[in-house]
């Protein structure tokens, strides 16, 4: 089984509120290891603009703003995870979304004979997130939207980090920084 960044493959998982800069640093991550940025958004949006099976699949739940369901969701990173771009690791974003993702995950990549290396928490106040979510000023970005987001988000991720604290695989970064500083500390701890 293949293991840890001394091997030039790495394996991440970063987790972050609405405004909390994960694709600045998702960026700046992927540009550094030379990894695909995978971001679950994207890949429904294009499934569902391909009309693929899965992309079917997905649409009325994406069409509603709801979360796809697991077992989709699981089709859907297995099927970009066996892609050979991903074969000297990959960085994932928005997913898992739940505790219950982030063991199917972890089961995934045991049956892919792979291993997440870390979970990238990046860590602002609810505060920060909501005036950098409305500085943004996209069109579903009000207030009480953003709050709501906020609070699910918050309600999800607790039990995410708690799994990955027990099994040793979490870094929490202090996001309420500079994009460079924040970069700085990831790479530090990686």
């Amino acid at each position: 089984m293949e293991t840890g960044l001394g091997e030039g493959v790495v394996r991440l998982v970063i987790l972050g509120g609405p405004g909390a800069g994960k694709g600045t640093q998702a960026e700046l991550l992927c540009r550094h290891f030379s990894i695909p940025w995978i971001a679950t958004g994207e890949i429904l949006r294009e499934a569902i603009a391909q009309k693929t099976e899965l992309g079917g699949k997905a649409q009325p739940f994406v069409e509603k703003g709801e979360l796809v369901p697991d077992p989709t969701m699981i089709e859907f990173i297995q099927s970009r995870l066996v892609l050979p771009n991903a074969s000297k690791g990959w960085l994932l974003d928005g997913y898992p979304r739940t505790a219950f993702q982030a063991e199917e995950l972890d089961f995934l990549l045991e049956d892919l004979q792979q291993r997440l290396d870390w979970a990238i928490w990046i860590d602002v106040p609810d505060a920060v997130l909501t005036s950098r979510s409305l500085a943004r000023s996209r069109q579903d970005d009000r207030p009480e939207i953003v709050q709501r987001r906020i609070e699910q988000f918050r309600d999800c991720t607790i039990p995410i980090l708690e799994y990955y604290e027990r099994r040793q695989r979490l870094i929490t970064i202090n996001g309420d920084r500079s994009p460079e500083e924040v970069s700085q500390e990831i790479q530090a701890k990686l």
